[in-house]
């Protein structure tokens, strides 16, 4: 199915305050005087957000915006000391950055299942009336308040962590084509930027372990400027093991169209021009076979390699299925991802 997709939000998180200090005495039958035996508060909980790979979209941030733990406990008398307050878990997915909201500095990377980053720590407990007896001061009637739990705005951006990223300009057929390569079910038409955001599917295998494909909407000359959302598109570049040029091979424009989207990854960031590529040429029931021929073998002497297929009748998907995993499992691939990581 197509996964809902959210890749930016913003939202407040408050850690728990801590609990404050008791003022007690001791009080029992043929103790006089028996002293100050008021416990300390808890310490408030904290703030964690925790990467998982479950998760591949920030769309719960869509129906939440505001996390706060618990605060921890007073003091009680007979020295008994507050529970400390419970912690509150943020889970988000793989590749999340989490930024401070007002300066824009980058507080975590999360790009392992299980990273985490304390985001708010908690309150730091009160100090109950025991603490300050002394010889001058035998009854001190005082304690001290729990401290204040940390609070403030974060932002958090996605950055996909994707095994196959799809590109290409708009209407080249990679909605179809994701459509054709997992059970995904995006939205397909005949007219330009029918994809706004980045759609989602998994490409399974019978024997081996499944792959997660993004369809990157069209790209635009001037994208890296952030033309046509371009920048909110590029980033999911970043981090993508393979990247898949899908060109509409019908038109007379498709050497433009590869040049295009090679320049406007290059222009964002110089590392993508080094990432492991392959050309799938779509569109095949509309080009004469000789043509076709002509065009793979125009691109393989470039080094890339090659798949001829046609999105609206299934033809070379399942060849085009087999050379992706061919290179999700070999060594460039996994190369390729260490080095963005």
């Amino acid at each position: 199915m197509t996964m809902s997709f959210v890749d930016e939000a913003t939202f407040h998180i408050k850690a728990g305050d801590g609990g404050n200090g008791c003022v007690s005495f001791r009080r029992e039958k043929y103790v006089p005087k028996g002293g100050p035996n008021g416990g300390d508060g808890g310490r408030g909980g904290i703030v964690i957000i925790r990467a998982t790979r479950e998760l591949h979209s920030l769309i719960d941030f869509r129906y939440r915006s505001h996390f706060k733990a618990e605060r921890g406990q007073h003091g009680q008398g007979k020295d008994k000391h507050g529970a400390k307050g419970g912690d509150c878990l943020i889970k988000v997915p793989l590749g999340s950055v989490i930024m401070d909201h007002e300066t824009n500095e980058v507080l975590a990377d999360l790009t392992e299942d299980g990273q985490e980053f304390v985001a708010g720590e908690g309150g730091k407990g009160g100090l109950g009336n025991m603490h300050f007896a002394s010889g001058a001061n035998r009854t001190p009637r005082f304690a001290t308040k729990g401290g204040s739990g940390e609070e403030r705005w974060l932002r958090i951006e996605l950055k996909l962590l994707a095994d196959v990223g799809l590109v290409g300009l708009p209407n080249a057929g990679k909605s179809s084509l994701l459509a054709r390569l997992s059970a995904a079910n995006p939205k397909v038409a005949d007219y330009p930027f029918t994809t706004l955001e980045p759609q989602l599917g998994v490409l399974q295998q019978r024997f081996g372990a499944p792959y997660i494909i993004a369809d990157i909407p069209g790209l635009i000359e001037g994208a890296h400027q952030g033309v046509g959302l371009g920048h909110a598109f590029l980033r999911h570049l970043e981090r993508t093991t393979v990247i898949a040029h899908v060109l509409d091979i019908s038109t007379d424009s498709y050497r433009r169209d590869f040049q295009v989207i090679e320049q406007e990854m290059a222009a964002y960031q110089a590392r993508m021009a080094r990432r492991v590529k392959c050309v799938v040429l779509n569109k095949i029931d509309l080009v004469d076979p000789e043509m076709v021929d002509e065009i793979a073998a125009e691109f393989s002497r470039q080094g890339f390699r090659v798949n001829r297929i046609s999105a609206l009748t299934g033809d070379g998907v399942d060849d085009l299925k087999k050379t992706l995993i061919e290179i999700l499992e070999g060594a460039d691939g996994e190369a390729g991802r260490r080095a963005d990581l």
